[in-house]
């Protein structure tokens, strides 16, 4: 179909950017975008009966339609759609449609079509090819900005089956080329014609057709760019890739051998409505992130490979889908981490601009690690720009750190994390020790001018300047950012350590400043419980009960509350988990200690209270939000988690945000789901050399099964039935596993089990 207000075919290749201008609100933006680049899927068809001329162009659209099916094949990776059409005489055509996207070879793709008649003899007429006249339109509020990205078209047509298309990008100057083989298998190849013109190239070709007779075309598809190694050009490539492909039924069996295999590696067992939704989201998850992501400078785009929205930028959300992959692909999260040590010199380049030293990481990356995020912002209710000021989060470093350390200790890669793991890390505790000031009448540290997860709040009411100080959530990420920095510099062997700390540049009396500031940075609170940041208390409260009752859906009360002439930075209300995200990083335990580290005491009581009291000040503005406190509830008030994970495992399928899936999934919102019954009902840890569980099942997920990667040690299963948990590490030559459940410690030899109760809660 082409692209149109129900359609929206796109084709996305992971790295691939391109930046253009734009002119808003009288002034001039940049914006880098992933590219939707030339489409691939065009196959269109028509009747063209031996005693009538040709009927129209058929497709899913088309009035002539009077069945139609589609499935998706999670565990071999297919889509295959099923239609049935029927003209003004009688004349029905069935079209059966099956597509993939090569797991196996990722630079081709498949489409096999085949059609059945039924009342008429004659022909079939099917027109495949590529089409270059695309743009970036698959999000409504970008419209009015620039849009296309492409230029330098050629096209041309290789043997009497292949037509080839090439362009590159505006301002990266990306060039990329794809290949189209057309071929009707069994000897029924007809006429293939060459349609070629400055934007497309096609491919017709006319079938015999009869009740008993049906016909099959197979479409290969190649596409490579610039960025892939060890190619000539891509065009070349492309075309020799299409020519040597095998036919439809070999690349079929190959691509489900790859999925088989890569659903092995990632096993997760929960029975019921739930674990179809997880089966969903981790097919997701893997067509982003699979194995060949460890060959590629990528991140983790937010909306994955799966949409236009957020410009394919890579947030922070890597903080919700690394803990997944760490146990599954840790070859995958290492390229991950690799994408941030690239652009660590663009990070440290940002501090400096900005007056600190370390490394700043912006919170949209893109292609070469400069700050993406856009100056102004829409308000589609309002239909006003306004001043973006989400650059303050400057909490993405300490995710960055956070998933260094978390990946070395799942993983036991000392490599990475005595080396480019430790560059980063330092560096990151570097920029929060610079931004860290002493407050003589206070007795601590404070860090000023940032913007927490919440988001919503950019600024104080009426203040000249954007930005919140001693956001709670950043403060103690910085603190553990220090505290993690410091036993990395006590464990690395000293050879190695006077080695880093001269490429760094770092003088001994840095560690000591930050021992300082990591037990003595400022957290506020206000009533006993933690404040979102310095002030948060002193705001307004907000009429919860009357906005539900005028507006119904509340989630972007931002948006609403600025249409109104109003600003949400006047009020208690969060578009999303801000404190409650450190219950979601740390276990209760660890938690505690960060904060008894900090001179803080974190008991049970202010812990909950504290939960419950941004419980009822959070509007649900992003799909994370559903997922953490999930997350939480499951340790702090068990009866209430399914409600949010119920919200949070539906959020693409049903769409709760109201439209926003359509211009991509929230890709880290589905991992995290993921993670939620890997780690978040299990309480597995990873620290210390050592599998640690403290399982918290709810009674709609109390039976669920996770096969995970420990090291060295693969294919680990670990199951929850009832109230009992059963662990079981398979035969090899490594050393046994330590495991602690609770207060409990014990050692697992591979090729043995263990069974044990659940302790009461």
């Amino acid at each position: 179909m082409p692209a149109g207000p129900v359609h929206y075919p796109g084709t996305y290749a992971a790295g691939c950017y391109n930046r253009l201008l734009s002119t808003v609100a009288g002034r001039s933006v940049e914006n880098e975008d992933m590219v939707n680049l030339p489409n691939w899927l065009p196959l269109r068809y028509r009747i063209c009966p031996a005693d009538a001329a040709p009927g129209p162009w058929l497709s899913p659209d088309h009035p002539y339609l009077t069945e139609h099916r589609q499935t998706l094949d999670l565990r071999h990776g297919t889509l295959t759609r099923w239609s049935v059409y029927e003209d003004e005489t009688g004349r029905r055509l069935t079209v059966e449609q099956c597509r993939l996207v090569h797991m196996g070879e990722p630079h081709l793709a498949a489409l096999r079509t085949c059609f059945a008649c039924d009342g008429w003899t004659g022909a079939v007429e099917v027109e495949s090819g590529i089409d270059g006249a695309v743009r970036n339109a698959g999000v409504a509020r970008y419209r009015g900005l620039a849009d296309q990205h492409l230029t330098g078209w050629e096209t041309g047509a290789e043997q009497p089956d292949t037509v080839w298309l090439s362009c590159r990008t505006l301002d990266s100057d990306i060039r990329l080329a794809l290949a189209a083989r057309t071929r009707a298998p069994g000897g029924h190849n007809g006429v293939a014609r060459p349609q070629l013109t400055a934007l497309r190239a096609f491919h017709t070709l006319v079938l015999p057709l009869a009740p008993d007779s049906p016909a099959v075309v197979d479409k290969t598809v190649a596409l490579y760019t610039s960025r892939d190694p060890a190619i000539e050009s891509p065009r070349h490539t492309a075309v020799d890739a299409v020519a040597l492909a095998p036919h439809f039924r070999q690349l079929r069996a190959a691509h489900r051998r790859a999925w088989e295999n890569l659903w092995r590696q990632a096993k997760l067992e929960v029975p019921g409505e739930s674990g179809r939704i997880l089966r969903l989201h981790l097919f997701h998850v893997l067509q982003t992130l699979s194995p060949h992501t460890s060959e590629l400078d990528v991140g983790v785009p937010a909306r994955g490979l799966h949409g236009e929205a957020y410009r394919g930028h890579v947030f922070w959300d890597e903080l919700f889908v690394l803990p997944f992959l760490n146990l599954h692909l840790p070859q995958v999260s290492r390229a991950l981490l690799d994408y941030r040590y690239r652009r660590l010199p663009a990070a440290c380049h940002a501090a400096r601009e900005a007056g600190r030293t370390g490394a700043m990481y912006p919170w949209q990356s893109a292609g070469d690690g400069r700050e993406e995020t856009q100056q102004l912002h829409l308000n589609p209710r309002s239909g006003r720009w306004l001043p973006d000021h989400s650059r303050l989060q400057h909490h993405v470093g300490s995710a960055v750190a956070y998933n260094v350390w978390q990946y070395g200790q799942a993983s036991g890669d000392t490599e990475f994390l005595h080396s480019r793991g430790a560059e980063m890390l330092l560096e990151i505790a570097r920029f929060w020790a610079s931004a860290a000031d002493w407050d003589a009448a206070l007795g601590r540290y404070r860090i000023r001018g940032v913007v927490g997860p919440d988001e919503y709040h950019d600024g104080y009411p009426d203040a000249a300047e954007p930005g919140v100080d001693d956001n709670a959530y950043t403060n103690v990420m910085a603190a553990w950012v220090l505290m993690r920095a410091l036993d990395l510099c006590r464990t690395l062997p000293e050879p190695h350590q006077r080695q880093l700390f001269e490429q760094l540049q770092l003088a001994p009396e840095e560690p000591e400043r930050w021992e300082d500031i990591a037990h003595r940075l400022h957290v506020p609170y206000h009533r006993g419980v933690i404040s979102q940041f310095a002030g948060y208390g002193e705001l307004a409260e907000l009429d919860w009960h009357g906005y539900r009752q005028r507006y119904g859906d509340i989630r972007r009360l931002d948006r609403i509350l600025e249409a109104e002439g109003d600003t949400v930075n006047r009020y208690q209300a969060s578009k999303q988990a801000d404190v409650l995200m450190l219950g979601y990083l740390f276990a209760p335990s660890e938690l505690a200690a960060v904060f008894r580290r900090l001179g803080y005491p974190l008991d049970e009581d202010t812990w909950h209270a504290t939960v419950d009291y941004y419980l009822h000040r959070t509007s649900h503005g992003s799909t994370l939000s559903a997922l953490v406190h999930a997350w939480v509830l499951a340790r702090v008030h068990r009866p209430d988690a399914w409600t949010y994970c119920e919200e949070a495992l539906t959020g693409d399928v049903a769409d709760v945000q109201g439209g926003t899936t359509a211009e991509g999934i929230h890709l880290g919102a589905m991992a995290g789901t993921l993670d939620f019954v890997q780690r978040g009902m299990t309480g597995l840890e990873t620290r210390e050399q050592a599998l640690w569980l403290d399982p918290a099942p709810l009674r709609e997920l109390s039976k669920f099964g996770v096969r995970i990667r420990y090291r060295r040690h693969w294919d680990i299963d670990l199951r929850i039935r009832a109230e009992q948990v059963r662990i079981a590490v398979p035969a090899s030559e490594n050393a046994a596993v330590r495991v602690n459940l609770r207060d409990r410690s014990f050692s697992l030899a591979p090729g043995t089990s263990r069974r044990l109760d659940l302790p009461g809660d």
